[in-house]
């Protein structure tokens, strides 16, 4: 294994890629008795095209999902028993780009890290069993449909997309999800279930030889192709529709807003791109924004409040929301507010405020265990060394986010999602 350390950050990273083609990463963490490991492919809900041996495949929305939830199912075997026997709490999700299955535990490491790589690269979708997870999958659903959080952000890329499958729920629909079938998800599994499409992420106090040594073992020495995705994603930047109103039972409105952005690609230019788009947020709405604080004393904004910038293979978007009485006045005074920082610029001082604020989040989110093999594994997927991002803010230039601010904060791109509550005879 290579190792590189990072003085920075005062962190060591351990890297090898074993001959079936996984990607190995380990970060040690000396002393402590808690461990973490994240097994993840860079396959998510977006990837519905893909070519495997020849053949094109366009499979239903919501498959990756689905696919997630079965892969806990062994013949015979209740694989969330066995973690929970050896003292280990497992779980997953699937986001638009990526599928993740991670564990953590203090004792049994080595037996759960190999229950972990067995189960996640042993298909197994007997009919009955497929047929009976769809009514898992679809209360699902429904309870998400239900969720306002939810469907106001649901809703909001369905404006701002006309093309893009981020516009198309992670769980799908309950049409596409009656499209699922046992030979689809072997299909899926095999394209993307490969060792040379995943990335295996250990931190803790744990030999890093011993973790590559035991994913071969596990996973054997073959490296097979994985599938091709086809990306058909022609996006205009500006978005299809400027609002959108919904009505749930809340106890107030509810919106997000989004800027939509041109995708940011992969490599350091990719994280420089999100550096850019995280300090614009901060300038624009941040806690330390003085349209934040405005905001909040008029009372069109409160705790709820916040926002950031977001990627997903193939697009990228400015976003905000929260509860408000007011959602479009805030839509107003963020667009007014960003024509002012795209004429006027960004001093110096909060420039480099900024930085270090942005700087210091981040330096602080790598004591959290879930949150560096997280990162670790996202941003491998876009061929990029997360710990390499002191480099990306240290290039990153106060003109650079006002040009940002300047194309991508204009009515053209902004889309609002608004929930409203149901009036009385409406429930």
């Amino acid at each position: 294994m290579t190792r590189k350390y990072y003085p920075s950050l005062a962190a060591e990273v351990f890297t090898c890629r074993t001959s079936c083609g996984l990607t190995v990463k380990v970060v040690p963490q000396p002393g402590f008795t808690r461990k973490m490991a994240y097994f993840v492919t860079d396959f998510g809900s977006v990837h519905t095209d893909f070519q495997l041996d020849g053949q094109e495949y366009h499979v239903p929305a919501g498959i990756a999902h689905f696919l997630e939830h079965k892969m806990f199912e062994l013949p015979g075997r209740d694989v969330t028993a066995e973690f929970a026997a050896r003292g280990a709490n497992v779980n997953a999700f699937t986001s638009y780009d990526m599928t993740a299955y991670y564990f953590s535990c203090v004792e049994n490491f080595w037996e759960n890290l190999k229950l972990l790589l067995e189960f996640v690269s042993t298909p197994y979708f007997p009919e009955e069993s497929v047929q009976r997870e769809m009514g898992i999958i679809d209360q699902e659903i429904g309870m998400h449909e239900d969720t306002p959080d939810t469907r106001v952000f649901e809703d909001l890329m369905k404006i701002v997309y006309n093309n893009h499958p981020v516009r198309v729920p992670i769980l799908g629909s309950r049409e596409s999800l009656r499209q699922i079938t046992p030979s689809l998800l072997e299909s899926c599994h095999r394209a993307f279930y490969t060792p040379s499409n995943m990335i295996l992420c250990v931190v803790g106090d744990v030999e890093p030889e011993k973790v590559a040594e035991l994913a071969e073992t596990v996973l054997g020495t073959e490296e097979r192709p994985a599938g091709k995705k086809l990306r058909p994603w022609q996006e205009k930047m500006q978005v299809e529709a400027p609002q959108c109103t919904g009505k749930m039972e809340v106890a107030m409105p509810m919106f997000q807003m989004a800027f939509k952005s041109e995708p940011v690609g992969t490599g350091m230019e990719a994280m420089k791109a999100e550096v850019i788009g995280d300090l614009a947020a901060e300038a624009l709405f941040g806690e330390s924004s003085p349209l934040y604080l405005e905001l909040y004393e008029k009372g069109l904004i409160d705790a709820s409040f916040g926002g950031g910038f977001e990627t997903v293979d193939g697009c990228a978007m400015l976003t905000c929301g929260g509860d408000s009485e007011d959602g479009q006045a805030v839509c107003s005074a963020i667009l007014s507010r960003g024509a002012e920082l795209a004429q006027e610029g960004i001093s110096e001082a909060d420039f480099l405020r900024m930085k270090r604020s942005a700087m210091g989040r981040r330096i602080r989110d790598l004591d959290s265990f879930d949150s560096t093999c997280f990162r670790i594994c996202a941003y491998h997927f876009s061929d990029f060394e997360y710990f390499d991002f002191p480099a990306a803010y240290a290039e990153v230039t106060q003109e650079q986010v006002q040009e940002y601010l300047k194309q991508v904060v204009t009515k053209e791109r902004c889309a609002l999602s608004v929930i409203e509550p149901k009036e009385e005879k409406e429930k």
